[in-house]
C-alpha cells in the first residue's frame, strides 16, 4: 500500500524564525510577484525592520523537507508609516478623507503587508490557510491590505480569495510613490467570516 504524500504544514514565525528563512521567503515574494532576482536583496532590511514593528506577526506554510513555499506577515497600521500615509494621501485626493458617510478605514486597523504562495504551490487554498491564521486573534477593528489591479474580467486567485472572504473596496488605481503600477487597496471588518463547512 502506497502512503500518501506528506502534505505541507501550516507554521507561525516568530521573529527570528523569519530571519533564519528570509532568503526562502523572499524567493517566495518575488517568484509570486513576477520581479526581478535583485528585489529579494531590496526587500531584505525592510522584512527585517517590520519585524519590529507593534502587533507584528507572521504566517507559512513549509514542504515536507521544511522549506517555504508560503508567507504572509503584517503588523498594526498607524500614522508616520509610509503605507498609512501613502493611503491617507489617496483617500484625500479622491475626497473620501472627509466624507461622513465612508468608513473610517485608517482608524484602529491591521496591515496585511505582504500575502504569497509559491507559483508551483498555488490552487489549493493555502492563501486563505495563512489568511485565517494570521489574522485568529488580532485586536482591530480592520484589515487593510494593498494588491496589484488586474486585467478587465480576469481577477487573479489573490483577487477572488479577498472578495471571497468579503475584503471591499478602499481605494482603486491607486499609484504608489515610486510605483507607477496601479494598485487597490481593499479592507473589511474583523473577525473574518467562519470557514464553511466543507463536510
Amino acid at each position: 500500500m502506497t502512503a500518501a504524500p506528506a502534505r505541507p504544514r501550516l507554521v507561525t514565525l516568530s521573529s527570528v524564525e523569519l530571519a533564519d528563512h528570509l532568503g526562502e521567503a523572499l524567493d517566495v515574494y518575488v517568484a509570486a510577484m513576477g520581479y526581478p532576482p535583485g528585489t529579494a536583496r531590496q526587500r531584505r532590511n525592510l522584512w527585517l525592520e517590520h519585524t519590529r514593528r507593534a502587533g507584528w506577526r507572521c504566517a507559512g506554510w513549509m514542504d515536507p523537507g521544511g522549506h517555504l513555499i508560503g508567507i504572509a506577515y503584517g503588523y498594526s497600521g498607524g500614522p508616520g508609516q509610509w503605507w498609512f500615509e501613502e493611503v491617507r494621501r489617496g483617500l484625500a485626493a479622491r475626497g473620501a478623507a472627509r466624507d461622513p458617510a465612508q468608513p473610517d478605514w485608517l482608524h484602529d486597523y491591521f496591515e496585511l503587508t505582504e500575502l504569497h504562495v509559491r507559483p508551483d504551490a498555488q490552487g489549493s487554498r493555502l492563501g486563505e490557510g495563512m489568511l485565517r491564521a494570521l489574522l485568529d486573534g488580532v485586536r482591530h477593528r480592520m484589515v487593510l491590505l494593498s494588491t496589484p489591479e488586474y486585467a478587465p474580467r480576469a481577477p487573479g486567485r489573490a483577487w477572488r480569495l479577498y472578495r471571497r472572504l468579503g475584503f471591499e473596496d478602499v481605494l482603486r488605481d491607486h499609484r504608489f510613490t515610486g510605483d507607477s503600477r496601479p494598485f487597490a487597496v481593499l479592507g473589511r471588518t474583523l473577525p473574518l467570516p467562519p470557514p464553511p463547512d466543507r463536510g
